[in-house]
C-alpha cells in the first residue's frame, strides 16, 4: 500500500514488507487483511448479539414464566449498552482504541458465559451479567467503529463504501441471527444458544489481538501532560456535535426516525396484522420485506454511494425510509401495496446510517469521535423506547388507524423539516475545518 513499515505498538516487531505489520506467529497481514478482519468481528459480534436477544428473554420465559422479568432482563442489557457508549468514551480514548475494543469483547464473552454456566445463580444476578454483558458490549461496539475509518483509509477504501457495506452485513447479520437464534434454542436449548454468544465475543478479541494493528499515530497518543479531565473529556463529545452546522440536524431526524419505527414494529404492525390481516404469517411478511428491501439498498448504494451528495442524500433518505410506511399502512389494508410501499421504504433505508456514520468520521476529529459516536448512539437509541410506550399510548387514545396516521404525518414533519432548514446552507464542511473547541 506504499506506507513505510514502523513499530505499530511499542511490543511489535517492525512489519517485513510495505502495507503489512506482524500478526501472531510472525505473519504479515496487510492493510486490507487488518480491514476484512476488524470487519469480520464487527459483524460477529452483530450475529452473536442478536441469537443472545433471543436466547436470554426465552431462558427467563421458560425458568420464570414472567413477561415482566424478561421486560427486566431487556431494559437491563439497552440502559448500560446506551449509557457505557458515553461514559466510558473518555476512559477507552486514555486506555487505548484497540485495547479497548480487545477488553471489551473480552468481557462480554466472560459475561455471557457467566450466565450460560451457572443460570441457578438467580434472577438478580442474571441481570447483573446481562448489565455487565451490555455496557461492554455498548463500548465495544463504540470503539469497532471508530477503528474502521483509520483501517479503511489505509487499505485506500472510500470510508462512505464502509459504512454502506457495514449497514447491508449488519442487517443481513440480524436477519441470520434471528433465524439461527430460534434454530439454536430449539436444538441445543437457551443456555446453548448463550454459549454460542460468548463464543462469537471470543473470537472477535482474538480476530482483532491477533491480526489487527492501527497505522501509528491514527489516534493521539494521551500522556499525563496531555491527557484532560475526565468531565472535560466527556463535554468535547456533546460539544464537537452541538457545533457542527449539519449533525444535529441528522442525529434528531435519526431519533424520529427510530421512534416511529419502534411504534410501528412494536406496537402498530403487530396490531395491524391482528385486526386486519388475521395472520400471523403477515408479520414477519411485513417486518420481513422492510429488512430485504433495506439489505438489497446496502448493496446498491455501497456501488453508487461515492457519487452522491451526503446529507442530501441522507435527508431524501429518512424522508422516504418513514413517513409512507406508516401512512400506506393506515390508509389501505391491501397487503400487497402495503408490502411494496414498506419494501421501497427499506430501500431508502439504506442510505440514511451510512451516511451519518460517514460524516460523523469526516467532521468529528479522530481523538473526539469514540464520544462524538457515543453521544450520537445515545441520543438516537433514546427514541426506540419512547416510540413504544408512545405508540402503544395513542392506539389506547386515538385507536389504531387513526393513532398510525398521526404516526405518518409527525413522522412526514420531522424528516422534511431539515429540508427546509437546510436552506442557506452550503456543502458539508471537510472534516479539517471542524474543530473541537
Amino acid at each position: 500500500m506504499g506506507l513505510s513499515c514502523r513499530l505499530r505498538e511499542q511490543n511489535e516487531r517492525p512489519a517485513r514488507c510495505h502495507g503489512g505489520s506482524v500478526g501472531r506467529g510472525g505473519g504479515v497481514v496487510s492493510a486490507r487483511g487488518r480491514f476484512v478482519a476488524l470487519f469480520v468481528a464487527d459483524v460477529v459480534s452483530v450475529l452473536g448479539s442478536r441469537v443472545s436477544m433471543l436466547a436470554i428473554p426465552w431462558l427467563v420465559l421458560v425458568t420464570t414464566g414472567s413477561a415482566t422479568k424478561m421486560g427486566l432482563v431487556a431494559g437491563a442489557e439497552m440502559l448500560p449498552y446506551v449509557l457505557s457508549g458515553v461514559l466510558a468514551a473518555p476512559l477507552a480514548d486514555r486506555f487505548g482504541i484497540r485495547r479497548s475494543t480487545i477488553v471489551t469483547d473480552a468481557s462480554s464473552a466472560l459475561a455471557m458465559a457467566g450466565i450460560a454456566a451457572a443460570p441457578g445463580l438467580g434472577f438478580g444476578w442474571l441481570l447483573v451479567l446481562v448489565a455487565v454483558a451490555g455496557a461492554t458490549r455498548g463500548l465495544g461496539d463504540r470503539v469497532k467503529h471508530v477503528m474502521l475509518r483509520p483501517l479503511a483509509e489505509e487499505a485506500g477504501i472510500k470510508v462512505i463504501r464502509v459504512t454502506s457495506a457495514y449497514e447491508g452485513f449488519s442487517r443481513t447479520a440480524m436477519l441470520l441471527g434471528s433465524a439461527a437464534g430460534g434454530l439454536l434454542i430449539a436444538w441445543v436449548g437457551p443456555l446453548g444458544a448463550i454459549w454460542v454468544d460468548a463464543a462469537s465475543f471470543g473470537l472477535c478479541a482474538l480476530v482483532v489481538a491477533a491480526w489487527v494493528r492501527l497505522p501509528e499515530n491514527a489516534f493521539p497518543r494521551q500522556t499525563p501532560d496531555t491527557r484532560e479531565p475526565y468531565l472535560v473529556a466527556l463535554r468535547g463529545g456533546f460539544r464537537v456535535l452541538w457545533r457542527d452546522d449539519l449533525l444535529p440536524s441528522m442525529i434528531v431526524m435519526l431519533f424520529a426516525l427510530n421512534m416511529f419505527n419502534q411504534a410501528g414494529v412494536a406496537v402498530f404492525i403487530p396490531i395491524w396484522v391482528e385486526e386486519v390481516v388475521h395472520t400471523p404469517e403477515a408479520l414477519g411478511l411485513v417486518l420481513g420485506t422492510f429488512a430485504a428491501g433495506a439489505v438489497l439498498g446496502a448493496i446498491v448504494f455501497t456501488a453508487i454511494a461515492p457519487k452522491l451528495p451526503m446529507y442530501q442524500t441522507f435527508m431524501l433518505g429518512a424522508l422516504l425510509a418513514g413517513a409512507p410506511r406508516w401512512l400506506i399502512l393506515g390508509l389501505t389494508h391491501h397487503m400487497v401495496l402495503v408490502c411494496t410501499v414498506t419494501f421501497l421504504s427499506g430501500l431508502a433505508m439504506a442510505a440514511v446510517n451510512p451516511v451519518i456514520g460517514a460524516m460523523l468520521y469526516e467532521r468529528v476529529p479522530p481523538e473526539l469521535q469514540t464520544r462524538a459516536f457515543g453521544v450520537c448512539t445515545a441520543i438516537t437509541f433514546t427514541g426506540i423506547p419512547l416510540g413504544g410506550v408512545l405508540g402503544g399510548l395513542a392506539v389506547t387514545g386515538f385507536g389504531l388507524t387513526t393513532a398510525i396516521l398521526v404516526a405518518g404525518v409527525l413522522c412526514l414533519l420531522a424528516t422534511a423539516a431539515p429540508w427546509l432548514w437546510s436552506r442557506g446552507h452550503g456543502a458539508p464542511a471537510p472534516a479539517a475545518e471542524v474543530k473541537a473547541g
